[in-house]
């Protein structure tokens, strides 16, 4: 059975789904590229930076403050994007390396799993059923259903508050800067994990975080570190 240091007091492992639970944070640019082509936009500057953390309709409405040619609806643009990428999170978003033995170990020794995502509900529901981990996770809340997006604590609190567990109880783990800080204003314990997406940021994660993994197997290995 896995005990190490990190899953010391805790009761919850709370996960963000994008580059945290799921390899999947490269799918976005190439949406937004093909987006801006199809509607004739140019992409701001620092465009990724500004909406890092944003809920699903947040990002909706900040493309419509930025883009006010676009005439469609939010739920219609939403749909849209979810429709971009529905295929590509069906069959080249795999789970992050050892993820998927680290659920079975959490369910194993009776911890409560969530996931807090900023993504949409439609596109996390049929993530988790293509992966085959759906019956694992307590609890999932997005962003939107919270009514903030991250670095905002309202979804780590929720998802928290419905699975009957003290934030202080709950481990998170994330894989950007905002969705950190999300976790610490909740209370909560954070775990940052490498992606490729946001390596560049590395420095700052691991300034905010209190531990820090390149994937999974290094909890079981105890080669995490402790920040």
């Amino acid at each position: 059975m896995l005990e190490t240091k990190m899953l010391e007091d805790i009761e919850a492992v709370i996960f963000d789904m994008d580059g945290t639970l799921i390899d999947s944070m490269w799918i976005w640019p190439s949406i937004d590229e093909d987006f801006f082509k199809k509607y004739d936009l140019v992409e701001p500057e620092n465009f990724h930076e500004d909406i890092e953390g944003m809920s699903y309709t947040e990002v909706v409405h900040f493309f419509l403050e930025v883009f006010p040619t676009l005439k469609q609806t939010p739920e219609q643009i939403m749909d849209e994007w979810t429709d971009m990428a529905r295929d590509r999170y069906m069959h080249e978003a795999p789970l992050k390396e050892g993820a998927y033995e680290f659920i079975l170990e959490m369910k194993r020794q009776g911890k409560k799993i969530g996931i807090a995502t900023s993504n949409g509900r439609v596109l996390v529901e049929d993530t988790l059923k293509s992966l085959g981990v759906e019956e694992y996770f307590d609890v999932v809340r997005t962003a939107c259903e919270a009514g903030k997006g991250k670095p905002a604590p309202d979804v780590y609190l929720m998802v928290a508050d419905e699975m009957g567990i003290s934030p202080k109880r709950c481990l998170v783990f994330e894989d950007v800067p905002m969705g950190i800080l999300a976790g610490k204003n909740a209370g909560m314990k954070v775990c940052a994990i490498d992606d490729e997406f946001s390596r560049i940021q590395e420095e700052k994660k691991k300034s905010l975080a209190d531990y820090y993994i390149h994937n999974y197997d290094d909890i079981r290995n105890e080669t995490y570190e402790v920040l």
